[in-house]
């Protein structure tokens, strides 16, 4: 953390109840400066700090507020208790307008990190026994692709129809009859003691001491069907073109930030630049299949 800067990093628990508590509450994600921006981020994100150091030269104010719920930061978003938020990819931003009935769009692409299995009591993908217990997310977005890592690794078949929010009823072979556990995302490291596997998001797995290089089986996040799980930064869609929001992008492909990005994730963070045109039509396209 970068001390010299006029900002705080604050925690905010798992319900909407805390959150709006500890806005009303002043404990520094209070508004009032216009060129203050607070970014909603799902653990440590170190990035934002080299971010915000460059911000300041900019005559931004840059705080990163940190959500331990992956439910929260577009809540918090669409409410205006934040400006921006840094933590999700397309598809989970998709099904969260939907369900959410918000509109909140992507104005930049951040990074595709890989999505992966993982054991704390097998070192090999051929080492699972038949009849192995499996956790993976049990949100739609990260539990399709978590079942589309399965079928890479040739565990299971999906239906071809099956599309980005499979679950575990579109599998059309499991010949190892593995037992699928759908757990909250961030819990899946610690299934890790009582299941065979886990899918586990590499954020997650980050903060969770795991390292990259020990998954059993990974995707790839240069594949043309990652597309859909770029993460991105977004903001409320009537203010997506603001102009300090451009500068906040600017500032993320810089070779600064991006040198971050690579040291953090050991070099599994993939960084892309599309247009926010395409991202936001692809969110359009995906909140179309979720609604068939």
């Amino acid at each position: 953390m970068i001390s010299a800067l006029p900002r705080r990093r604050t925690l905010l628990a798992a319900s909407t109840a805390t959150l709006l508590a500890l806005l009303v509450s002043g404990c520094g994600v209070g508004g009032g400066d216009a060129h203050r921006i607070r970014v909603g981020v799902s653990g440590d994100s170190p990035e934002w700090d080299i971010l915000a150091k460059e911000a300041k030269k900019e005559g931004l104010t840059v705080e990163t507020v940190v959500f331990d719920d992956y439910s929260l930061p577009n809540k918090a978003l669409s409410a205006g208790d934040i400006e921006l938020n840094a933590f999700q990819h397309l598809v989970f931003l998709a099904q969260s307008n939907t369900e959410n009935k918000t509109d909140i769009a992507p104005i930049a692409a951040t990074t595709v990190v890989p999505l992966g299995l993982y054991s704390g009591k097998h070192k090999q993908l051929a080492d699972l026994p038949d009849r192995a217990e499996i956790a993976l997310p049990n949100d739609p977005a990260n539990q399709g692709r978590g079942l589309r890592v399965l079928e890479q690794a040739n565990l299971i078949e999906l239906r071809k129809d099956a599309g980005l929010f499979a679950t575990p009823d579109d599998i059309t072979a499991n010949p190892k009859h593995l037992r699928l556990t759908p757990v909250n995302a961030q819990q899946t490291p610690r299934t890790l003691k009582d299941t065979d596997a886990a899918i586990i998001n590499d954020g997650v797995a980050e903060l969770a001491g795991i390292a990259a290089d020990t998954a059993l089986f990974k995707d790839d996040p240069a594949a043309p069907q990652s597309v859909p799980y770029l993460n991105v930064i977004a903001a409320r869609s009537d203010r997506k073109d603001d102009a300090d929001y451009r500068k906040i992008v600017e500032l993320y492909a810089s070779q600064a930030v991006q040198d971050e990005v690579r040291r953090t994730s050991n070099g599994t963070a993939h960084h892309i630049e599309l247009p926010a045109a395409d991202l936001q039509a692809e969110v359009a396209r995906i909140q179309k299949q979720l609604k068939r």
